[in-house]
């Protein structure tokens, strides 16, 4: 059994806002679950090309935004999933942080940072 604090786990300053690492490709259970906060006013061009990725909002608001323009807000109680290594953007709200508990399968090694570019995706 793993019990982890947030006190006590890897945090990351992936670019845009901080990942907590919960669980990583070493705790061998085959995913990754971060506690991830979006600084306010960020927008960061993301696409995981070796991960599938579920998000869900605890706290916050922003949007996931679509390399075709399609905008779908985020706020607590949503979940968006990016099931086909979708490229978007992902953008916290002027006022507030977005805050998210995420889950990467496969697992995230833990010391991952996004390589933040207007006009490339940052992946990994």
């Amino acid at each position: 059994m793993i019990i982890r604090d947030l006190a006590n786990v890897k945090t990351v300053d992936w670019g845009n806002g901080l990942s907590a690492r919960f669980l990583t490709k070493d705790d061998g259970v085959g995913y990754s679950l971060t506690d991830t906060t979006v600084r306010a006013g960020t927008k960061s061009r993301l696409e995981y090309r070796n991960h599938l990725e579920a998000c869900y909002c605890i706290g916050g608001s922003g949007e996931v935004v679509e390399l075709d323009g399609t905008v779908h807000p985020i706020t607590p109680g949503r979940l968006y999933a990016l099931d086909q290594h979708d490229p978007h953007y992902l953008v916290a709200s002027e006022h507030e942080d977005l805050h998210l508990v995420c889950v990467f399968t496969p697992a995230l090694r833990g010391d991952e940072v996004h390589s933040l570019d207007a006009h490339n995706s940052s992946a990994y």
